[in-house]
């Protein structure tokens, strides 16, 4: 006689996830949101108040003035801060009244030379001149004292549009625009006791424009006086 011996499939086995896969998919994705959150974060800084933030933060860990670019807040964690973020920060404040009165002729920036104060020449010269007008001289005395709290060396650029004077003065852009930074630089050698070696000037003429020279609202905005307080690393390429 044959005995048949069934075998019964154990109900308790373990049946195979095939979606586990979802689980480490959804950490991907979870990763990839906080990434780009962040960067989107980081892109957005305001220049004035992240100036504030450091300089509190300074102050609250009692760490010296001015230390280059770095400033190591907990042990074993360094904090990274650009001199140039608290130094346009305290031109804003500084300039406050003059940047809202001057209704976008006046305006400060921060690029690779340094900290920018960019001033319309409308403000300082009549069209085809280097003479100061009377009165730019209360729009420079509002900037003076920029240099007494700071000891960043000074480059003052003349800029011009495309359109080539025609003067026996000024033969060409080259002349005008460097003529107009070296009235200014004057200005606040003679006025203000800048120290003369703080200071240098230079003409671009209409070589570094900032809008094109197609239109008149180009030509006006390329126009200007560029004012620039020059970062540590810009100063260190300056001959001695």
């Amino acid at each position: 006689m044959l005995f048949r011996k069934t075998i019964r499939k154990n109900r308790n086995e373990p049946h195979e996830n095939v979606e586990r896969w979802m689980v480490s998919y959804a950490d991907f994705v979870t990763l990839l949101f906080c990434f780009f959150t962040a960067m989107y974060a980081i892109s957005n800084v305001d220049s004035s108040k992240l100036g504030k933030f450091v300089g509190s933060m300074k102050a609250a860990f009692h760490a010296p003035g001015r230390q280059g670019n770095v400033m190591s807040l907990i042990e074993g964690i360094d904090v990274y801060v650009r001199d140039d973020i608290e130094l346009e920060s305290d031109v804003r404040d500084l300039l406050g009244p003059l940047i809202t009165e001057s209704e976008g002729s006046i305006d400060v920036k921060r690029d690779a030379r340094g900290v920018v104060i960019s001033v319309a020449d409308t403000f300082f010269f009549q069209p085809g001149s280097a003479t100061l007008k009377e009165k730019s001289q209360d729009t420079l005395d509002r900037i003076a004292p920029v240099f007494e709290r700071h000891s960043n060396l000074v480059r003052i650029e003349g800029h011009s549009d495309n359109v080539t004077v025609k003067l026996d003065r000024f033969p060409s852009n080259w002349e005008l625009s460097a003529a107009r930074a070296i009235n200014v630089a004057r200005y606040f050698i003679e006025v203000h006791d800048v120290q003369p070696g703080m200071i240098a000037t230079t003409g671009y003429a209409e070589y570094r424009p900032v809008a094109s020279n197609d239109t008149p609202e180009g030509r006006a905005k390329n126009r200007r006086v560029d004012i620039v307080l020059m970062s540590e690393l810009e100063s260190k390429k300056e001959p001695k």
